[in-house]
């Protein structure tokens, strides 16, 4: 996801997309062990966009704005 769109988004519905993303991340590390990923920078993007919510809810909580 943009960065922009996660930022619009409150910090409950960050929290609940993070979950869904680990949750994602969990089921691609396992299609990866058995052979069957098909799209293998998926695991990079999906990465990526936790790092980003992190990056969002910790600016947030220390009170910095994007």
């Amino acid at each position: 996801m943009k960065f922009k769109e996660l930022n619009a988004m409150n910090n409950d519905e960050l929290k609940v997309k993070e979950a869904d993303f680990r949750k994602e991340i969990f089921n691609l590390n396992i299609q990866k062990s058995l052979g069957s990923l098909e799209n293998p920078k998926r695991i990079q993007i999906v990465k990526r966009s936790i790092a980003k919510i992190k990056t969002i809810l910790n600016n947030r909580k220390r009170g910095d704005m994007i």
